[in-house]
């Protein structure tokens, strides 16, 4: 193959690449995709304030996230387990005030793995480090 077959190649190949590294950072981190979620850590709450009164909370999967009224304008969402599920406020009128994805997950900047063979422990440090709980899944397995 000489010099001008190869940069032939390489203009041919180049847009099939492009597209491929697009699919991959696609589904390597879909909330980056254009779908922005809310992430809580796992036991842990976040509190969310509101510009009017609510009158319903629904979560999608009480298992992942839960919410608890505060007061007429304020949430507090906690997580429970690891996963994604969604998060809905009404309003008196059954206007959705809030509508989002909540992504449950550790509290990355304060962990450690240990990986043995095919065990894998995670600890959590803070300060000190223990090993995390494990979590069942809801299927019962």
């Amino acid at each position: 193959m000489n010099l001008q077959n190869s940069v032939i190649g390489t203009r041919l190949l180049a847009p099939a690449f492009a597209g491929f590294a697009a699919i991959t950072l696609f589904f390597a981190n879909p909330a980056s995709a254009g779908e922005e979620m809310m992430r809580v850590f796992m036991d842990h709450a976040r509190v969310l304030k509101l510009d009017r009164p609510i009158s319903k909370v629904i979560i999608g999967n009480s298992d992942v996230a839960d919410a608890t009224v505060a007061d007429a304008k304020t949430i507090v969402l906690t997580g429970r387990s690891f996963g994604t599920t969604n998060l809905v406020i009404l309003d008196i009128d059954g206007n959705a005030i809030v509508d989002e994805r909540i992504l449950v997950s550790i509290d990355e900047g304060n962990t450690l793995r240990v990986f043995r063979q095919t065990n894998r422990t995670v600890l959590s440090c803070t300060p000190n480090c223990e090993e995390h709980a494990a979590r069942k899944s809801a299927s019962g397995n």
